[in-house]
């Protein structure tokens, strides 16, 4: 499967703007099976989402989505600040292609900066089967937590998506995170962070591919918004499983 990280800088509460930075770059890496966008990609990391939040019924952003996989038959994914019909506010990853409308809502909430005062968490994982791969939506903050994304009986993935807008001056728990989560798994690890500055942080982005055994296949380059592409092989990962059985050796409870 191959599959295109754009890691994107963006532009605060302007959705049609993000959504041209995102287009050209999706258009000048044709052919991926799948598109990966950062956390709350059309607007930033709003952490208080009145007057920024889409509403999902109305969304040019998710209309977005949704109109590119069609035109080029591919995947796509990212989170978006989302106003549901309750009228909740969710940070919600959607996976659109052809065949799929999924979406998961962020269950770790990032308290440290009043995510959790205005925004719902989600209780319920999401697994996306596409190109043969079981993919796990996860998103930023989830990272730090390994129990919530353990491979088990009831959690079975071969892959992890990870949309991210995570910061610069935690970059280093980043790189490590990323790889634990992909070893202790054995499976492959997609994070796509941001680029550029907001009123909070500045992101360096270092978006990556992480193998089963985590080496990084292919990275972004830091505080550059750019795209990068890279197959990832479902017979490699099935095989180190299938050699090395540490999955067989988990602590069940």
């Amino acid at each position: 499967m191959k599959v295109t990280l754009l890691q994107t800088d963006i532009i605060w509460g302007n959705p049609r703007a993000n959504i041209q930075q995102a287009e050209t770059m999706i258009l000048e890496n044709p052919g991926s099976d799948l598109y990966i966008l950062p956390e709350m990609w059309s607007t930033g990391f709003a952490t208080d989402p009145h007057g920024i939040a889409e509403d999902e019924n109305s969304s040019i952003s998710l209309k977005w989505m949704k109109t590119i996989a069609k035109q080029q038959k591919c995947a796509i994914c990212g989170s978006l600040a989302i106003k549901t019909a309750d009228g909740s506010y969710c940070n919600r990853q959607y996976f659109i292609d052809g065949r799929n409308f999924q979406y998961y809502d962020k269950h770790h909430l990032f308290t440290y900066g009043g995510e959790h005062i205005h925004y719902k968490a989600g209780s319920e994982h999401t697994i996306v089967n596409y190109c043969g791969f079981r993919i796990l939506l996860v998103t930023c903050y989830d990272l730090r937590f390994p129990v919530w994304s353990r491979y088990s009986s009831n959690l079975e993935f071969d892959l992890i998506v990870c949309v991210a807008n995570w910061p610069d001056s935690r970059q280093n728990a980043f790189q490590i995170l990323t790889r634990a989560r992909a070893i202790e798994n054995m499976a492959y690890l997609i994070a796509v962070n941001r680029v550029g500055n907001d009123s909070y942080s500045h992101y360096r982005g270092c978006s990556c591919v992480v193998s089963p055994i985590g080496k990084t296949l292919i990275a972004c380059k830091p505080n550059v918004p750019t795209a990068v592409s890279y197959d990832i092989d479902l017979d490699y990962l099935q095989n180190k499983r299938t050699k090395f059985k540490v999955l067989d050796d988990r602590d069940i409870k």
